[in-house]
């Protein structure tokens, strides 16, 4: 009911109130499944299941307790910018309800890393991971120094931190995926973190966001260099500027970065050619378009990991990682996996 509600609303409106609920313990409760089976060891982290929620929802890390409390086994926040940035003019984010998906051109709004990390530093211990995705204020004359005040900033609190090159809402940002410019970004964020490590100041796994509308030969440059480079995992993808042909909603056109239904099928293929690419030597998060068990197991299939969800929630309800965790055991089960690890990558051609 509480959704349905937030859906009357305007969507900004609807976010900032679902998050200030979430916030001071307001929000519903689900309990994720207990069911060993379903657990997942990357990066010496623990993950009760692999439904995870994606970056975009709680920037500011305002509500880790209670986004745990909607049954996500773990939470990624941000994308957190070394100053405050109060991002792109409103409007900026759009449901596309008989799609749907959803149109947003946010521009890594935040209120900046000190409070993000005030936020991380007092909180209390939580039943999962916690991620941090790090992205580039807008008017930064050295992006790569953003991204390692990042590191330096969440290393000793994060569980993962992901490197966000992908958002299509600050300009250029991604020139930073094309090749000699992304070895580069990523020789100096691993380099600064191996440093910490050894000064015992943190030693969280780097991850790279990339977005799906690479073309074949820059998704092979971005392989290669994440092996070459040794990167701890990819999180594909961020939100796409194509796929508007074919929608129904009359604010298709939105400038922005879309997410939902409508992206599920491209982001699990360039998933699946990433899994090829690497070798499966590098470990895969799936986002994009997963609203149901299928969706999630597809991607586990085609080289997945972890999944992450975000928008479906808000056609699907704050239920929803609750809801696709408890129906990945039947579907374990009908393809004959005891384990989710078993299963990743083991798509048929």
């Amino acid at each position: 009911m509480f959704d349905a509600a937030l859906r009357l609303l305007p969507p900004e409106t609807a976010h900032r109130l679902a998050l200030w609920g979430l916030a001071r313990g307001f929000g519903p409760r689900f309990a994720p499944p207990d069911d060993p089976s379903l657990g997942v060891a990357l990066w010496g982290r623990s993950f009760s299941h692999p439904v995870g929620l994606a970056a975009g929802f709680d920037k500011n890390a305002v509500a880790v307790p209670g986004l745990f409390a909607l049954g996500f086994s773990f939470v990624e926040v941000g994308a957190v910018t070394p100053r405050p940035q109060a991002g792109n003019p409103q409007p900026r984010l759009f449901r596309l309800t008989p799609d749907r998906a959803i149109v947003n051109r946010m521009g890594f709004n935040n209120a900046g890393l000190e409070a993000a990390r005030a936020q991380l530093d007092g909180l209390p211990e939580h039943p999962g991971p916690v991620g941090v995705n790090l992205g580039a204020n807008k008017d930064s004359e050295d992006r790569a120094a953003d991204y390692e005040a990042g590191i330096r900033a969440f290393a000793p609190l994060a569980d993962f931190l992901t490197i966000n090159v992908s958002s299509p809402n600050t300009e250029r940002l991604r020139d930073l995926q094309g090749a000699a410019a992304l070895d580069a970004l990523l020789g100096r964020c691993l380099d600064l973190r191996d440093s910490l490590k050894a000064e015992g100041k943190g030693a969280a796994p780097i991850l790279l966001k990339i977005a799906p509308d690479l073309s074949a030969s820059e998704l092979a440059d971005v392989a290669e260099i994440c092996l070459a480079r040794r990167i701890d995992g990819v999180v594909a993808t961020n939100t796409t500027l194509s796929l508007r042909d074919k929608l129904k909603d009359s604010q298709r056109d939105e400038k922005g970065g879309l997410s939902g239904a409508p992206l599920f099928e491209l982001s699990t293929r360039i998933l699946r050619d990433l899994r090829r690419l690497t070798r499966g030597e590098i470990p895969l998060i799936g986002v994009g378009g997963v609203s149901t068990p299928e969706q999630a197991w597809a991607k586990i299939r085609a080289g997945a990991s972890l999944v992450q969800i975000y928008s479906a929630m808000i056609y699907a309800g704050p239920g929803l990682a609750t809801q696709i965790a408890r129906g990945l055991p039947e579907l374990m089960k009908r393809d004959g996996f005891k384990t989710i690890a078993e299963a990743v990558g083991t798509e048929k051609p």
